[in-house]
């Protein structure tokens, strides 16, 4: 039974839909004895225009009924990836709690224990099935640290996965479902793409779940923009097609529905899509894949040397006549680099006969290879093309600093800088290696050629056009003697790594 009160409370709450319904039929009530005359003006009113005929629009949609065929052919081998990892965070005054690296799940903290404690985290990503059997290709950041993986397919089933096998290196992991008869996509040819080519990209971004969007190749070959590790591969696929958290490990496929790469991260101001995002492409992922589903991990091969691409700024000073090649800026001792007699400035040309054009084609070519491997490598040294073998040796955890980087060149540089021996005091403060000698750059002045330049407080230049020098006196001697509108080749170490730069002729300094 209904209280008093409550009665009350309802009929003031129905009052004012009442009055309004009251209104509408008062005006209903008018219209009824309105003349003929303006009721018939109103039925003889114009009709709303109809649609475009299908045969001037014919065009746009046959593309539609191609997106959806297309998007209908994949999405049933997309998977929603979710996982359980552990990790231990410090919640203390010092520390701020912090999601484990790739993962994109929310989380609340409702205290500030003021030691390390492990936390469950759960977080998302996407995959997509490649054989019938049940194999899924995602990325190590979406798996890492797991204790639990649990996939949903597109019809709805959760199915609980295991770990094959992953490579922190190129951001790829391999899980596995029990079943059969699982749709499945095929493999496509990323060295085939072209900017400009339609792509689609699937996954669950921010959880919802079976998402596909289109867009273009935007470029390719990109590098790799993880400065803290210049190990990592480059070449990667950038798209305009959205990509956002949670499309991490689903597939960026072509108009045949071939998986030509898979999502991986995306650059923006604000976290979220901004028109760049980007994929590894199936010349990286198809033989990582396929080595992980057989040994459950990956061996790579590398050379032990610093790589940057010859540009056409650098290339006069290697005698190149295309800016092409990998050029060579660090060489690790006692590496295989090293051992084959490989020199800084050394431009590499050609791997095993076929044509190196960048640093980042070298760096996959060679990863790609099995350790013990011997390649015949071809450099232009000193105008000169020679052909150098070398046997690569497995990239090790100890090594792991020191794999083939390729680095962006990094601007125009000129003269205007400040510079002082290198001491043992300086050396210790910069955390300079032993093997780095030189001069130290003690100032820039603001707004000079070399401040356009990025160089910075700290680098070490230790090579004037080819020649090694081993002091400021020594640098600024080798750069008096450059002549009035001639540029000058510098070698320096900055940051960890060296780089070549080319110093554009201007007031000496």
């Amino acid at each position: 039974m209904i209280s008093q009160t409550w009665k009350s409370l309802l009929t003031r709450r129905m009052i004012a839909p009442i009055v309004a319904l009251a209104t509408v039929v008062g005006l209903g009530t008018r219209e009824l004895v309105k003349p003929t005359a303006a009721r018939a003006a109103v039925m003889s009113a114009a009709p709303a225009a109809g649609p475009l005929d299908d045969n001037s629009v014919s065009a746009l949609l046959s593309l539609d009924h191609a997106m959806e065929t297309l998007a209908a052919r994949v999405t049933p081998a997309i998977v929603n990836v979710t996982v359980t990892a552990k990790t231990k965070v410090d919640l203390s005054d010092e520390g701020m709690p912090q999601l484990p690296e790739g993962m994109e799940g929310f989380g609340q903290f409702f205290g500030r224990p003021m030691q390390p404690q492990n936390r469950i985290e759960h977080g998302l990503g996407s995959g997509v099935i490649i054989s019938p059997d049940g194999y899924i290709v995602t990325n190590n950041h979406v798996v890492n640290g797991a204790t639990d993986i649990r996939v949903t397919l597109s019809d709805r089933r959760i199915l609980s996965a295991k770990l094959v096998g992953a490579d922190p290196l190129t951001d790829l992991a391999v899980i596995k479902v029990n079943g059969s008869n699982f749709a499945s996509v095929p493999w496509g040819d990323s060295t085939k793409l072209k900017p400009g080519q339609t792509v689609l990209a699937f996954g669950n971004p921010f959880g919802f779940r079976f998402t596909v969007t289109r867009g273009i190749v935007s470029a390719l070959n990109r590098p790799n923009p993880d400065s803290s590790d210049p190990r990592k591969p480059g070449q990667f696929i950038q798209t305009d097609a959205a990509i956002n958290q949670g499309n991490s490990g689903g597939p960026l496929v072509d108009s045949r529905g071939e998986v030509v790469g898979i999502n991986t991260f995306l650059i923006s101001p604000s976290g979220s899509f901004s028109g760049m995002g980007f994929a590894i492409p199936t010349q990286i992922v198809k033989p990582t894949v396929d080595t992980l589903i057989q040994y459950g991990k990956v061996r790579h091969a590398y050379i032990g040397v610093g790589i940057t691409d010859v540009t056409p700024e650098n290339s006069k000073f290697f005698n190149m006549a295309k800016a092409e090649g990998a050029l060579i800026t660090e060489v690790e001792p006692d590496a295989p680099g090293a051992k084959a007699g490989l020199k800084v400035g050394d431009v590499i040309t050609k791997v095993d006969g076929h044509e190196v054009t960048d640093a980042g084609q070298l760096q996959v070519e060679v990863g790609q290879k099995q350790p013990g491997t011997k390649l015949e490598v071809t450099v232009m040294r000193e105008g000169k093309s020679i052909t150098v073998p070398v046997t690569v040796e497995e990239l090790s955890k100890a090594k792991a600093g020191d794999e083939e980087s390729a680095s962006a060149p990094e601007g125009k540089a000129r003269w205007g800088i400040g510079l002082s021996d290198m001491t043992p005091d300086v050396r210790q403060q910069l955390q300079t290696p032993s093997d780095v000698h030189g001069a130290v750059v003690t100032r820039v002045q603001p707004g000079s050629p070399a401040d356009n330049a990025g160089l910075s407080t700290g680098d070490v230049i230790q090579q004037v056009n080819h020649q090694r020098v081993q002091s400021a006196a020594d640098v600024k001697q080798a750069l008096s003697k450059i002549r009035s509108g001639e540029d000058a080749l510098v070698l320096v170490w900055s940051r960890g790594g060296s780089t070549f730069r080319v110093l554009h002729s201007g007031n000496q300094g």
